[in-house]
């Protein structure tokens, strides 16, 4: 354990008894260390608000005078549960260990003792006094279930130093202020109402035009990278899902079946249909991808198989995780699936990894940030498709692509999913803050499950290898990353709308028009302001909706036949209109 998780732990501790002294009635439960601090959930007698915060933290900063160091010792059952006797849900703790057969140990400083496995600083009073605060308020049922109680659960920050707090808690102001949810509303993107249903955004003009603008840049660097483009239902025959297994395996996650054959109101009479069939929503697109393969026998001259997709998958998210574009229940996956011979692979993977990152830097991050996870099996578990030989060679090949390409990689040992080993990249945002995006997947599962083959150089069946890839991600996660990156303000080749056109008055409107007509001529994404308002009022409402350029037309710009240009960050003044094309040209080509 890391010096900074033993410091969030003993803070947990430190709370737990401070808790305890000012509400003596209260029941402790569990406090483990989490990212920038800790939590620990309590039953407490009477509820409690965030102005207690401060008292609760005055009371643990004069106990942490009377601690110096944390101590353990093993103790038996029966003195665990005679120790918690009045407390049920260290009890059930205490029946949980006892039933794994794993020790008890408990952990005592000062006047608070708790079951604990260990893990604490040796010397209380070396950690900083101003290093750490208690945060918030939230409710949680007892061990994350709906069908227990409700607990109060206390939220902490804890840093090594001062410093790093600061900075924590101005990251996380700057990030509100760059929240999507509340940008997409600001800016008029998308909003999602509960009448349509949670999890499924409704996209508005500009944030349609958004999605258009960074989806045409998708078909067509597919295109270049030698992808062909196929189209699938968004529903498919209960029985594909079951061959597939996602029936089986993933149900949990999918919507329940359609029954077709019978009208409702058939169905509310009671009659019996000729013929009934179920279909689902698909939560995935391989399947289909993988039925479009075998239409027709393959030769090994037809592979490698590259189709690409942006399909839309519906998978069922309880409504509590769900999160503006970040989680939702429809969204629409860039997909695609590289059908090829073993020979075939490190190629691929190579070609793969190289779009992945291409992506990234088009987009405006830097390839220093991505971070990459090698999610490789668990050889102590039993739980995967495909054989010892193919996940070795699998696994380190994707090594081996990972180590000639340079990436910043680390493994994840058991983070495999069950049908094959996989490299998943998290970008960071302008906060530092990590976002899942692209993945690339080998699968030994549905090859298998469908049988697919190839005819073989030697005119044999050969089962060829199937990658899966996402470069996004998701379009809607992807376009929540980027509103949150750049804060709304897009690049200029992102923006929903490019220019903004502002006539001083209604004798300006007939030129301000003219230009407009020239701008759209040239591809260039504009609007104009013919509101009787004034031009400060104009100019605030186009810096409020984050648009890059503005031009001013007034009596002088007539006469001169030009235009007054401001951007975001400067002041160009006065140039001609093809001046000005010529600089919005230079900047969607090189994608600044």
């Amino acid at each position: 354990m890391k010096d900074i998780e033993k410091i969030r732990h003993s803070l947990a501790h430190l709370m737990a008894a401070a808790v305890l002294e000012l509400y003596p009635n209260t029941k402790h439960t569990i406090g483990p260390v989490i990212e920038n601090g800790f939590y620990y959930d309590f039953d407490l007698p009477e509820p409690i608000t965030k102005k207690d915060l401060e008292k609760i933290e005055k009371k643990m900063r004069e106990i942490l005078k009377t601690w110096d160091k944390i101590e353990g010792k093993e103790v038996d059952i029966k003195e665990a549960k005679e120790f918690f006797k009045d407390n049920e849900y260290k009890l059930e703790l205490i029946k949980d260990l006892e039933e794994a057969g794993e020790k008890i140990s408990f952990y005592t400083s000062g006047k608070f003792t708790d079951l604990c496995r260990g893990g604490h600083v040796n010397n209380m009073s070396k950690v900083p006094l101003d290093s750490w605060k208690l945060d918030r308020i939230a409710g949680a049922y007892w061990l994350g279930s709906e069908q227990n109680k409700m607990l109060t659960r206390i939220y902490g920050l804890a840093f090594e130093n001062k410093k790093e707090l600061d900075e924590y808690i101005k990251n996380r102001e700057e990030a509100k202020k760059r929240d999507h949810r509340k940008l997409g509303k600001d800016l008029d993107l998308f909003h999602i109402d509960e009448i349509v249903g949670a999890g499924l955004p409704l996209w508005h003009p500009k944030g349609a035009l958004l999605w258009r603008i960074i989806e045409d840049f998708w078909y067509a660097e597919h295109l270049k990278n030698g992808y062909n483009l196929v189209r699938t239902p968004h529903i498919g025959n209960r029985v594909l899902w079951e061959t597939s297994g996602h029936w089986g395996f993933y149900n949990s996650s999918m919507y329940p079946p359609m029954e077709v054959g019978q009208t409702l109101e058939e169905r509310q009479q009671g009659k019996q249909a000729e013929v009934s069939e179920e279909y689902l929503l698909k939560p995935m697109n391989c399947p289909f991808h993988v039925q479009i393969y075998k239409n027709e026998p393959k030769s090994y001259r037809d592979l490698p198989m590259r189709w690409a997709e942006c399909g839309t998958v519906y998978r069922y998210e309880k409504k509590g995780e769900l999160s503006g574009l970040t989680r939702v229940r429809g969204f629409t996956q860039d997909d695609a699936h590289i059908i090829c011979s073993k020979d075939q692979v490190e190629e691929e993977l190579g070609k793969v990894v190289d779009f992945i990152l291409f992506i990234y830097k088009s987009f405006g991050f830097d390839i220093k940030d991505v971070n990459v996870y090698l999610s490789v099996r668990d050889p102590k578990v039993d739980k995967y498709a495909g054989d010892d030989k193919g996940w070795k060679f699998t696994e380190n090949i994707l090594e081996k692509v990972a180590k000639e390409k340079g990436l910043n990689y680390q493994k994840d040992i058991g983070g495999a999913v069950f049908y094959g080993p996989k490299l998943d990249f998290k970008v960071k945002d302008v906060l530092g803050r990590e976002w899942q995006c692209s993945t690339l997947q080998f699968d030994f599962n549905i090859p298998e499950r469908f049988k697919m083959v190839f005819i073989n150089s030697k005119g044999q069946e050969e089962r060829p290898y199937m990658l899966h890839r996402a470069l996004f991600g998701s379009f809607e996660r992807f376009i929540g990353l980027l509103i949150e990156h750049y804060a709304g303000a897009f690049p200029f080749w992102l923006s929903p709308v490019q220019v903004k056109v502002l006539p001083i008055g209604e004798d300006h409107f007939k030129y301000a028009e003219k230009i407009l007509k020239k701008l759209r001529e040239n591809n260039i994404r504009a609007e104009i302001d013919e509101l009787n308002e004034s031009l400060g009022k104009k100019i605030r409402e186009v810096k409020t909706q984050k648009i890059p350029y503005y031009l001013v037309i007034g009596d002088n710009e007539i006469k001169s036949d030009e235009v007054t240009v401001e951007s975001r960050t400067e002041k160009l003044g006065a140039m001609s209109l093809d001046k000005f094309l010529e600089l919005l040209n230079k900047e969607i080509k090189e994608k600044k």
